[in-house]
């Protein structure tokens, strides 16, 4: 079965530009994909709702305003549980398939051995996806047809941007369960921002996004337990003029996550939101010489 045939009329991500990009930052949302293809659920050995549990919630209508910010946003429809755009391109688990991966695959890296690959085996707290193997030649379609256009789609946004204003800033917009606590016990986060611990972004602009966040009264920790995932590392390169943040939302403010329903605080959480990014989009960064960004 072709299952990417069930994504024809149906874009597999959007981009939402605005009429005239006016600050160097480009947001995304790689995992509030909803569409789930009919044939992967006819794989599948979990229920249409279960399924979703790896699932961003609802993350791309919360940062839809960026728009209106002067900045571009960039959305998948395919869900993370079919495919994760958040990982290298072949981080593939070989007891997952029929046939012999590619010699390139990266077979052991943690999120693999963990189940959350490329084309993750499990989604939430290790549920397994499949009731069988999947023919290897359809992981390798997913990359070719959905992977790479989303992150060539991505990588042009970053570089117009920086060519545009001398440098630029990708801000990677999450949600995590509200069952997530800081380190230490200290109580449950309402967002984690991540910034690969200093090496993705410059410090101002993680302390910028930091000290906004807090003072809308949330509370806010950095890089832990998120520091980031293969957005923020392989896109931030501050040295190059190239930024990125990785931002965490709580479920448990905005969404119940047992009936998927949007709670009364959704709509003063995208305000909120809508008036972070204003702020965040208005900060000054110091703009370097420019090389060209390594080929994926």
């Amino acid at each position: 079965m072709d299952e990417i045939g069930d994504f024809f009329g149906v874009k597999p991500f959007e981009l939402a530009r605005p009429a005239r990009q006016c600050v160097p930052f480009v947001f995304n949302s790689p995992h509030s994909g909803r569409v789930y293809p009919a044939g992967f659920l006819e794989q599948a050995r979990l229920d249409a709702r279960t399924i979703r549990r790896s699932e961003d919630y609802f993350v791309d209508e919360l940062f839809a305003s960026v728009v209106s910010c002067g900045a571009p946003l960039l959305s998948a429809n395919f869900p993370r549980a079919y495919l994760d755009v958040n990982r290298e391109p072949y981080e593939l688990d070989p007891r997952m398939f029929d046939g012999r991966l590619p010699s390139f695959a990266n077979v052991s890296s943690l999120r693999v051995a963990g189940g959350l690959g490329t084309v993750p085996r499990v989604v939430a707290e290790s549920m397994e996806i499949y009731r069988r193997r999947l023919p290897v030649e359809e992981a390798l379609r997913r990359v070719e047809t959905l992977y790479r256009p989303y992150h060539e789609t991505l990588r042009g946004l970053v570089l117009e941007s920086r060519t545009a204003f001398g440098h630029a800033v990708l801000v990677d917009c999450h949600s995590m369960p509200a069952s997530v606590r800081a380190p230490g016990g200290t109580g449950r986060p309402d967002f984690i921002v991540g910034d690969r611990f200093g090496t993705s972004a410059a410090p101002e602009l993680t302390r910028t996004a930091v000290l906004l966040l807090k003072g809308m009264g949330y509370a806010v920790t950095q890089n832990k337990p998120y520091a980031g995932g293969f957005i923020t590392e392989h896109y931030g390169r501050p040295n190059r003029g190239i930024h990125a943040l990785q931002i965490e939302i709580n479920r448990g403010l905005y969404v119940d996550e047992a009936t998927l329903r949007r709670k009364a605080g959704f709509a003063a959480l995208a305000d909120d939101l809508g008036r972070f990014c204003r702020a965040l989009t208005q900060i000054g960064l110091d703009a370097p010489d420019a090389p060209p960004l390594a080929a994926e």
